[in-house]
Formats: C-alpha cells, sequence, structure tokens
C-alpha cells in the first residue's frame, strides 16, 4: 500500500453490513458510510477532529495508524504517537520498511514516540486522571511538536488501556480532558479501541465514548477505498 500518492477521493454513501458490537448501533443514527482512501481520509481531518476506531484485529489497526502517521510526516507535521509497547514496535517496523529515517524524525521531535504506561503514569492519582498534570504533560508535548510552526497530530492508546482495566470511568474523563484541551489548542488526534474489550455491561460508558468523538473509522473490506468513516455528534466538553 502506498501513502504518497494521492489515490483520490469518491465522497458517498452507501450501506454497510459492519460487524461492530450491537452496543455500537445506538451511537449511530444510520447504517451508512462515508468512503475516503486512506491518503484523503488523513489529509483532510481538521485539527478540532477527534477520531475513533474500534478495531477487530491489530492488523486492522495498524493499517489506519500507519496511515495516519505517514500522511502526518508528508505534511510535514509532527507525528506523536502514545501506544503500547508492542504496537510501538508493529509501528516502527512498517515506517522503516517504507523508507522512513525514524532517527532523524525523533530527532527532530517531528516524531515523538511514547510508551502509554509510562505516560499514564505521569497524571494518573489514585486510579484517575488529573486534569492539570495532563494538561502539563500535553502543553509540553505539544510545545516541542510545534518548534518551526509545525502542525501536530496525535494518536493516544491510554484509554484503551485504562478500558482494557475496567476504568470505565477513568476512560470517559480522559475523553474529556482530551476534548477539553483541544478546545484551546487545536490538533488532530486519534485513538482506538480494540472491539474484544466491550461488552453488553459497557453501553452507558460506551455511549459516552462515542460521543467524545468526531468521526469513527474503520477499515474497508475492498481493494478501492482504505477508510469508512460516519460524523459522529460530538458532545462539548464543558
Amino acid at each position: 500500500m502506498t501513502f504518497t500518492n494521492y489515490c483520490g477521493y469518491l465522497e458517498h454513501k452507501k450501506d454497510l453490513n459492519l460487524d461492530l458490537t450491537k452496543a455500537m448501533n445506538f451511537t449511530l443514527e444510520k447504517e451508512t458510510w462515508i468512503t475516503a482512501s486512506t491518503q484523503a481520509f488523513w489529509g483532510e481531518i481538521a485539527p478540532c477532529d477527534h477520531v475513533l476506531q474500534i478495531y477487530e484485529n491489530d492488523a486492522v489497526f495498524l493499517d489506519l495508524l500507519e496511515g495516519f502517521v505517514v500522511n502526518g510526516f508528508n505534511s510535514g507535521d509532527c507525528v506523536i504517537i502514545i501506544a503500547t509497547t508492542e504496537h510501538l514496535s508493529a509501528l516502527n517496523n512498517r515506517l522503516r520498511n517504507i523508507g522512513f529515517d525514524l532517527f532523524s524524525l525523533t530527532l527532530t521531535d517531528q516524531y515523538i514516540p511514547l510508551n502509554s504506561q509510562e505516560t499514564l503514569s505521569h497524571f494518573i492519582i489514585n486510579g484517575w486522571p488529573d486534569e492539570i498534570l495532563f494538561n502539563h504533560l500535553i502543553s509540553g508535548l505539544l510545545a516541542r511538536g510545534r518548534r518551526g510552526n509545525r502542525q501536530v497530530r496525535a494518536f493516544g492508546e491510554m484509554v484503551a488501556e485504562l478500558w482494557a482495566k475496567g476504568h470505565s470511568g477513568a476512560t470517559v474523563r480522559l475523553e474529556y480532558l482530551w476534548n477539553r484541551f483541544c478546545e484551546t489548542e487545536p490538533f488532530k488526534l486519534f485513538c482506538a479501541y480494540p472491539k474484544s474489550g466491550f461488552t453488553q455491561d459497557a453501553q452507558t460508558s460506551l455511549r459516552n465514548i462515542c460521543h467524545s468523538h468526531s468521526k469513527l473509522i474503520t477499515a474497508a473490506d475492498n481493494s478501492t477505498f482504505d477508510v469508512l468513516y460516519q460524523p459522529v455528534h460530538q458532545k462539548k466538553a464543558g
């Protein structure tokens, strides 16, 4: 899959029988999705967008994350990735195979890879996200990324880490903090959860999570389009 060439953009809606959890159904008003190439989708998201992926397996997740990162590098953006050790390693291998010099990108802070567990430890107090510590951490990362007047895009897996441990309230709170921060410091934000982490008991929290985002995405099941997305009616952080 190549990302350096513009693959075109076709925006139309079609019915899809996507195998998402039943709990997802109430978050979407229609079973219709918009199709776009990976390059076009990640290139046209706005600095205020907060994109959510609920994925079936790591390969699907990494395909979309790779597109998010590569489009950022090609656009001259700083890309901040806060992910698990396993996902960081897999992503870095993909980026090296494409031909990116990760050492140079990291040295200039165009690429800022961080471990999600370690990053969480900087602002979680007694199992709850502390807003002041969170804002201090993210402000510092954005300051690094914006050197040279670069735009910033960030991927965060910390919410998924909290969710996997059963901390649904802390997860929703962290999503809220991301959105509240983005209201004053706009940047492109992407997060993802494994589908396996959702159960019928989590419907209320799932509703809150979905409505904390502006777009829901999944991978296309054909070779023509790389991304399927649907706008979500987002709730304001305040």
